[in-house]
């Protein structure tokens, strides 16, 4: 004891010394990496928008919220890869777009009164998305019901479980989101509301529309000119693209890479092993007397405890599952990526819909079960002594949405209530007075009416998913993997795709804040990948859900002119050899001055478009010709003589005009009706090309390592 004490006594403040130093050096890596991490060097920001930057830990924040919101609003369901990256890219779009309008809805006074937010979230027409709201729909029809809207804001929760937490911080999130749009949308509403249709273009679009013309015309096509008379050289496809600059100008870096993908598939063991599982479960299934543990045990997805008909159960294996016996099982059968098996446990005739009305006694803060079985006692009693229902409802019920109607619920399909309320309802008879409890509480039910009935059965069914096992998914890990250790430069990554005969995939325009890949979905390691690599390296092995992909980077885009590249260098060559050919036939018939001469030069024939108006730029059996209909009602065009050559999209057109005319239009109801349009669609291409045209503006850098 005495040496322990010496040390106590002569290593005290050092071990606190250490204990503390211990205690700023968790701190001090904890700063580093969150909101401080700029303090020690390390750049927190996911993009900087004109020097401002968007903080990855607010990114995140938000981020967060909106996932729970969509599963929310989406009966929980959960997010897959490719969703959770829209998500990631809504949530991008977003915050930069509020950062770049931020100072001028601040100068501008545009804001959300208290007035106004009161109004979006709980006036008489609240934001669409309040009213999508889960917990505001009335359980019974499933409709938005404000008086349930009304509740939750006063906090009418019991706020110790952890499901009335969550629900109530998904409503301070939505609130959040319905607002902060609103300023986004009152901005762009702004410019909007600037924009309308000034006279004189409708009236011309009225003229074009009523200008009718009809053509006789010469097509040469481009093919009459062989491609050996046409040389192509690098010099002639970058004054094409600075001839076109404005057509071929970047916004953003991109980049481009080819890939080729090792896809995971069930094997043929992989499916023997399903359908053994299957088939030694096959007996055991027939003659188990809980078929519902049995299923719960075994399957992939859970029992189903519902009668189910044809019209609700759309499987192309359904005539053979209904014309089954009470008891028999089939199967296994392959459906929607699963082997399956079913058992018929029981058979009726059920309504498609039932019409009722109920009294509901709820379970809340202020009433227990004991107090709320003993109301709903009472009442059931009452009605069977002759009270009246719907007073009784009026009354009582603590369904605000039925209640005034006196507990009316109208007609509801098979399956739309909670399980207990639901087998009331279908499983019983017309007239019937019944007494049920819920996860709501205790209802008092009459069934009103039944109609539509049809067979039914109640059919036990255990699901097996035909998964890849692992040993299949090691296979294919392994031979991406060798062909990535192999094959590290782009030469050899090549040659390997030809030897193997693999398929090799392109993905282009790939810029740094996407987050979904064409023909790969969610793909941001290899986006990040492609902003850290070389033109002509080779990626690893990337792991996408099922699949193993390696890339090789083709192309470097940055911000400007167009480069040429091996992806793109065919279709310019095709332009610009459209051109030189173009030029080769108006030189050859610069002298002819009719078409009759042109044609039979060319050896093609002479035909005819008639009465098409100056507002299309289709023409009938020519398709796309803007520039032939641009001539034909060219003032200076006078009829029966003939236009220069036109380059067209596959030849050269030599038009004669054999009449132009314009129509009696109804001026005032035209002129009403096309301002509208006109006015219509110039407001939408404001609001649909906003921010992308004021992100065009701006500055913006984004974090290849942040954005995840």
């Amino acid at each position: 004891m005495a040496v322990i004490q010496k040390i106590r006594d002569k290593y005290a403040k050092l071990a606190g010394f250490i204990i503390a130093l211990a205690l700023v050096g968790f701190i001090l890596m904890d700063a580093a990496s969150g909101r401080f991490g700029d303090l020690f060097g390390r750049d927190t920001s996911i993009a900087k928008v004109n020097g401002d930057k968007i903080d990855y830990k607010d990114y995140t924040e938000r981020v967060q919220e909106y996932e729970s919101l969509y599963s929310l609003m989406n009966n929980n369901k959960s997010i897959d890869d490719n969703t959770r990256a829209q998500i990631h890219d809504q949530v991008l779009r977003e915050m930069i777009f509020e950062n770049l309008i931020g100072n001028d809805a601040e100068k501008l006074g545009i804001s959300v009164t208290k007035e106004e937010e009161k109004e979006m979230i709980s006036g008489p027409n609240p934001d669409p998305l309040v009213m999508q709201f889960p917990y505001f729909k009335n359980q019974e029809t499933g409709q938005f019901d404000p008086n349930y809207l009304m509740q939750f804001e006063k906090n009418q929760l019991d706020l110790s479980r952890p499901e009335a937490q969550k629900a109530m911080e998904q409503w301070q999130e939505l609130k959040h989101y319905v607002i902060r749009s609103r300023v986004s949308q009152k901005y762009m509403n702004l410019f909007a509301g600037m924009a309308f249709t000034l006279k004189f273009i409708t009236d011309r679009t009225i003229k074009d529309q009523n200008t009718l013309g009809s053509i006789s015309y010469v097509k040469v096509p481009f093919t009459s000119v062989n491609d050996n008379e046409v040389k192509v050289s690098d010099a002639d496809l970058k004054a094409y693209i600075e001839k076109h600059k404005a057509q071929y100008t970047i916004d953003e870096p991109n980049r481009s890479m080819d890939y080729v993908s090792f896809d995971v598939h069930p094997s043929s063991a992989d499916t023997a092993t399903v359908l053994n599982n299957l088939n030694q479960l096959k007996n055991e299934f027939t003659t188990t007397n809980d078929a519902e543990s049995f299923v719960n045990k075994n399957s992939d997805d859970q029992f189903r405890d519902m009668f189910l008909t044809k019209k609700t159960y759309p499987s192309q294996f359904a005539d053979s599952l209904f014309n089954l016996p009470v008891g028999a099982v089939y199967g296994p059968y392959f459906e929607n990526g699963s082997y399956k098996m079913a058992r018929v446990l029981e058979k009726r005739s059920l309504p498609d819909s039932v019409s009722a009305q109920h009294i509901l006694i709820a379970i809340n803060q202020t009433r227990d079960d004991s107090a709320a079985k003993k109301t709903a006692d009472s009442i059931l009693a009452a009605i069977k002594s002759g009270a009246n229902f719907d007073s009784l409802a009026v009354k009582f019920s603590d369904d605000p949405g039925s209640k005034t109607k006196g507990g009316d619920l109208g007609f509801f399909p098979y399956g739309a209530m909670v399980h207990e309320f639901n087998d009331a309802a279908f499983l019983g008879n017309t007239g019937d007075l019944k007494e049920v409890k819920t996860q709501f509480g205790y209802h008092i039910i009459k069934v009103k009416e039944q109609r539509n009935f049809s067979p039914a059965a109640k059919i036990a069914i255990i699901t097996k998913e035909l998964e890849p096992s692992q040993e299949t998914d090691q296979t294919s890990f392994a031979k991406a993997n060798e062909f990535a250790g192999k094959n590290t430069t782009g030469k050899a990554f090549d040659e390997a795709v030809k030897k193997q005969g693999l398929n090799k995939l392109q993905a282009q325009n790939i810029k740094l804040n996407d987050f979904v890949m064409q023909g790969l979905g969610s793909a941001r390691d290899i986006i990040r990948w492609m902003y850290e690599a070389k033109v002509g390296d080779v990626s690893p092995v990337f792991n996408l859900d099922g699949r193993y992909v390696i890339a090789r980077l083709t192309n470097i885009q940055e911000k400007g002119l167009l480069q040429i590249d091996d992806n793109n260098k065919p279709m310019f060559e095709n332009m610009v050899k459209a051109e030189k050919k173009a030029e080769i036939i108006k030189s050859k018939y610069k002298s002819a001055t009719s078409l009759a001469a042109i044609a039979q030069g060319s050896a093609q024939q002479i035909q005819n478009v008639d009465s098409f108006n100056a507002a299309s730029a289709y023409l009938p059996n020519l398709g796309y010709e803007p520039k032939v209909v641009g001539y034909t009602f060219y003032d200076g065009f006078k009829p029966n003589t003939m236009s220069p050559g036109i380059q067209g999209q596959d030849g050269v057109f030599y038009i004669s005009l054999k009449e132009k005319f314009t129509r009696q239009a109804t001026q005032d109801p035209m002129m009403q009706q096309q301002m509208a349009m006109q006015n219509s669609q110039l407001k939408n291409a404001i609001m649909s090309s906003l921010q992308e045209s004021m992100k065009r503006n701006a500055n913006i850098k984004y974090s290849a390592k942040n954005l995840y």
